[in-house]
């Protein structure tokens, strides 16, 4: 009788280590889809494949955050639109807000959507403090306007509670409201 129980307990041990390593190679090949999902919806292109996302991409590409500066550097949508604390909290939002644009994409008409007003409204909801002082460092640079250096110095002593986006509204997308509203013209009705 003692050979059959040793013969069923080194079963359950291989049947363990072989649900352990498919459990592993599963989890790897996740990991990387996973990284690679999140790098390819990261691009600008990947957020136009949404063609009502083409006006705003527009605006960005001759604003100075898309690359017309002296250094040429482009941010990508995903380096304003989404927070850069920890990874969490970047994956959920990242998560939200593109289920979010998809459903909300799928009902409204384009052409009679308030884009700038809803723009307007939702700025701080979709712009990240977190995002802009992950590039911006220093925030009150030698030769900067009174102006300016008293409003950062002010932010920085947290003795306000504004926003980047409440001093710098239009800073990503230039000339947006001429780009939304030459791109969502209402098409001429067909004639039937």
């Amino acid at each position: 009788m003692a050979p059959v129980a040793t013969a069923k307990k080194s079963g359950g041990r291989k049947g363990w280590w072989f649900g352990l390593a498919v459990g592993i190679v599963l989890m790897a090949i996740i990991v990387l889809a996973s990284g690679f999902m999140i790098e390819t919806t990261n691009t600008d292109t990947f957020c136009v494949s949404c063609h009502v996302m083409i006006p705003f991409r527009t605006a960005w590409q001759g604003a100075f955050h898309g690359g017309q500066n002296p250094q040429g550097f482009a941010a990508q949508c995903v380096d304003c639109h989404l927070p850069h604390g920890n990874f969490y909290q970047y994956f959920i939002t990242k998560a939200v807000t593109g289920i979010g644009d998809v459903i909300h994409n799928l009902y409204i008409d384009p052409y009679t959507y308030d884009w700038i007003g809803k723009a307007d409204e939702h700025r701080q909801r979709f712009t990240f403090d977190s995002a802009c002082r992950h590039c911006h460092h220093v925030l009150t640079p030698p030769g900067m306007p009174r102006g300016g250096f008293l409003a950062h110095r002010a932010y920085l002593r947290g003795d306000t509670q504004k926003h980047c986006s409440e001093c710098h509204p239009h800073v990503g997308h230039h000339n947006l409201r001429d780009k939304v509203r030459a791109y969502f013209k209402k098409p001429p009705a067909k004639k039937t």
